[in-house]
């Protein structure tokens, strides 16, 4: 489960929420999908799930990652209220901070006049190690504290930070590349469309211009023979014209060559009527 987002101060983005218990996210965990978890919300989910209970994209255990490293530290500068508030801590401090603070804090009710007779004999009261290791320890755990031990848990926690960060830069150089990866696939697809739309408007223009060519070689031909045509009817119209002009030569001839019949000429020519008795 994670923190109550009752006891944080100011708004919490959406982002920092588990997608599980919809609380803050408590030791985070995220999917390949980017859906962040806590620990305890996920690996109980995954017992009985094999998806994402957002996107439902399969999941496994062993494909959870430690948050990216700008999201853990918005979650580390929340500021919240000590667990104790009802019993009058009125601690309000980062989420990073919040546990080393709870182990400390005291929900002792006393009055303040005993505060400092308390203090000296308070088990939650804390002190640095004498022997300078730099830990801080309660006064409860004087008994077990062993400095060698403390800085061994101290680095091999460094060493597992660091661990997480390198696989969280890792991780989330690999995102990008990613997804520059699928722009640059979709780009190359989107690319690849329009050449091919290209193409094709290049095919129907060529298309066009053999149409064209074509219309024009028939009407260069059309022309052609309507010039040849207009040739032959010219030539034809010429010998008419020649042959008009020598039958009007000829009929002029004749009429010079015409004398009227004289009286007697047409007297004689003239039938005789026969009487019939």
């Amino acid at each position: 489960m994670g923190y109550d987002i009752d006891r944080f101060v100011g708004y919490v983005n959406e982002g920092l929420l588990c997608s599980i218990c919809r609380d803050v996210l408590e030791d985070p965990l995220q999917a390949p999908c980017e859906h962040a978890f806590c620990t305890a919300c996920i690996h109980g989910w995954l017992v009985h799930h094999s998806n994402c209970p957002e996107d439902r994209q399969m999941i496994d255990v062993s494909l959870l990652r430690p948050l990216y490293r700008y999201m853990k530290n918005d979650l580390n500068r929340l500021q919240l209220h000590c667990k104790n508030r009802e019993y009058g801590c009125e601690m309000v401090c980062s989420l990073e901070s919040i546990d080393r603070h709870e182990r400390e804090c005291c929900t002792v009710h006393i009055e303040r006049r005993n505060l400092d007779r308390h203090l000296a004999v308070c088990e939650y009261r804390s002190r640095e190690c004498p022997n300078g290791c730099g830990y801080t320890i309660l006064s409860a755990e004087d008994t077990q504290h062993n400095c060698v031990a403390e800085l061994r848990t101290e680095l091999e926690l460094l060493r597992s930070e660091m661990i997480c960060r390198v696989e969280e830069a890792k991780h989330e150089m690999e995102s990008r590349l990613d997804s520059q990866r699928r722009h640059m696939v979709q780009k190359e697809s989107i690319l690849q469309n329009e050449i091919e739309e290209l193409k094709s408007q290049m095919s129907r223009m060529m298309s066009d211009v053999r149409s064209l060519m074509a219309a024009e070689r028939q009407h260069r031909q059309e022309l052609e023979q309507a010039e040849l045509e207009k040739r032959e009817l010219m030539e034809l119209l010429r010998g008419l014209q020649k042959d008009c002009r020598g039958t009007t030569t000829e009929g002029s001839r004749k009429l010079t060559n015409f004398r009227p019949l004289t009286r007697l000429e047409s007297v004689k020519r003239k039938p005789r009527e026969v009487t019939v008795i």
